[in-house]
């Protein structure tokens, strides 16, 4: 079948029926845990982690599936919805552990005047890290993505909190009340803080992702159970192309997936930098309602599988 463009180029308004979206470009966004494919190894890693409470550093190119491993584990154990913190160049290990709005605590006061009420709760928010580390009866899943990308400083800043679990909130410290009821992370839910001290009791389920573009600590390393995402064997990419879109029932599709398939493992071997989601793209649009054929097909798979380290 003729690939039927929905844009044309000519400028003519018309009515376009879009078809709809792969799985994982569906929003809400969909969790894809059922469809999570772990590498050999990664099962082990992961219950050493477990049963250690260490921190889990993954390691792997991007859209290797390192982020998914948490969605499959908290859904597996029923530890909840994992929490995120999504690192930049820019990010603070106390940004993680809460935010605390000092000026528009300050702009309160000057509107409430000398007899107005100081309460401390409504300017403060715990972070992805800092709600982790709560008190709970079973522990909490958090992703920390992509910490090779953080400054320099931050992975020895956390050693403090993933040895001892605990950290101090100084601004509660310092406040008259005793017991201060506080917004988790992307929540309204409040729990208490006595005296600023938060500590968990059950250490959080800790992913942590990596690119590999950095090297860390030592003392960092020896804090976490390290696993190097392996280079996807032909085999293991057709289970993740079939557990997404479930093409392998359709002879007449099959010819264009293996070859998609052996091509993507074939260049992967030999060094180039490709995320397993552009496979999927690609197997998707080459395969789907309204797969392309001809020209169409060999431009379409050329777009979608640009190798990533290239502009």
């Amino acid at each position: 079948m003729t690939w039927q463009p929905y844009y044309v180029g000519d400028g003519i308004p018309r009515d376009v029926e879009l078809d709809d979206p792969p799985p994982w470009r569906s929003f809400p966004r969909q969790n894809l845990h059922r469809q999570f494919q772990p590498p050999p190894g990664l099962t082990t890693a992961v219950n050493a982690a477990l049963a250690l409470r260490r921190p889990l550093l993954v390691t792997g190119p991007a859209g290797s599936g390192k982020s998914t491993v948490i969605e499959q584990v908290a859904a597996e154990l029923k530890l909840g919805d994992p929490l995120r913190w999504h690192i930049t160049s820019r990010s603070t290990l106390t940004e993680a552990l809460y935010r605390y709005d000092a000026l528009g605590r300050i702009h309160a006061q000057r509107l409430a005047g000398p007899t107005g009420s100081d309460d401390i709760a409504p300017f403060l928010q715990l972070g992805p890290l800092g709600t982790a580390l709560l008190p709970s009866p079973r522990p909490r899943a958090l992703l920390i993505d992509e910490i090779d990308k953080s400054d320099l400083d931050l992975p020895s800043d956390l050693l403090d909190v993933l040895e001892r679990g605990a950290y101090d909130i100084p601004e509660l410290g310092r406040y008259s009340e005793a017991t201060v009821y506080v917004r988790e992370w992307q929540s309204d839910t409040r729990i208490p803080i006595e005296r600023g001290r938060v500590q968990c009791d059950q250490f959080p389920f800790i992913v942590m992702t990596s690119n590999g573009e950095r090297d860390f600590p030592a003392a960092f390393l020896r804090r976490c159970i390290r696993f190097t995402m392996p280079k996807p064997t032909v085999e293991a990419l057709r289970a993740v192309v079939e557990a997404h879109l479930r093409v392998g029932s359709d002879s007449r599709q099959a010819p264009v997936v293996d070859q998609l398939v052996q091509g993507f493992a074939d260049r992967v071997a030999s060094g180039e930098s490709l995320a397993v989601d552009q496979l999927l793209n690609a197997v998707h649009l080459l395969t789907g309602g309204s797969a392309v054929a001809g020209v169409d097909a060999h431009e379409v798979a050329e777009l979608i599988l640009r190798e990533l380290s290239g502009a």
